[in-house]
């Protein structure tokens, strides 16, 4: 099965887009974080009073720098101005999003990995209905040519889980527990915590739960052009091919 990349650019009311069309040597890179939004803001040109005033109202300043090499600014903000955001739409037509999000020249540029043509086509097809949408590229993925950079982000890896399952996770890890042959027992890890060896447990497979129903879209991603290894015979048993 063939994986598809389709590269679009879409124009619609949103306040990056407006300020990247105000200031068209401007380029704005968007990230979504779990709880936030990190936008990365260059120009190779000098900043005017008005820009710096339009970015200062952006969200909090986390780097700013005016030099002989332009504009560099990182701000941070809240996901409340991300309702009913676009990303959703990739996720319900079985499509994955590529960060960052780039705004430039009034244009919000976008690019989804799909796991199907036919779900490519019909999310831009949905677009188009409340959007100007220019398609730039639409290519099929070869297995080799999977990009590093479709592999998962961290926050949404352990999205979910809480602090004390974190905690569960880490302390497994670190003590041998996922080693083969293991180094350590749930009970010797139970005894160095605060807490019973049955809530102790409890914590450590709800995150592994998590965990592994986080990574399943990566993993789906990742064996989706590859050769099965392993086989089905006709009665429903599944066999392992040779090394």
């Amino acid at each position: 099965m063939s994986l598809y990349e389709a590269s679009f650019r879409v124009k619609h009311e949103c306040p990056y887009r407006e300020i990247s069309e105000r200031h068209p040597d401007l380029t704005i890179r968007e990230w979504y974080l779990s709880d936030c939004q990190v936008l990365e803001i260059s120009s190779a040109e000098a900043p005017t009073d008005d820009l710096l005033e339009e970015i200062d109202g952006l969200g909090t300043i986390l780097h700013r720098s005016v030099d002989e090499s332009g504009l560099h600014v990182v701000t941070q903000s809240c996901l409340c101005s991300l309702e009913e955001s676009i990303i959703d739409r990739f996720e319900a037509y079985n499509c994955l999003y590529q960060p960052p999000t780039i705004h430039r020249q009034g244009w919000e540029h976008y690019t989804v990995i799909a796991f199907d043509e036919g779900d490519a086509r019909a999310l831009l097809r949905d677009l188009e209905d409340d959007r100007d949408v220019d398609v730039l590229a639409k290519t099929a993925i070869a297995e080799q040519q999977i990009p590093h950079s479709m592999l998962a982000p961290v926050d949404q890896l352990f999205e979910g889980l809480t602090d004390r399952q974190l905690a569960a996770l880490q302390l497994a890890l670190e003590s041998g527990y996922y080693e083969q042959p293991r180094q350590t027992s749930l009970r010797e890890l139970a005894d160095r915590t605060a807490v019973a060896r049955s809530t102790y447990e409890e914590h450590l497979r709800k995150a592994e739960n998590k965990l592994l129903t986080n990574a399943g879209t990566f993993l789906r991603l990742v064996t989706a052009t590859s050769t099965d290894p392993l086989r089905v015979d006709r009665s429903g048993t599944a066999e392992q091919h040779a090394d």
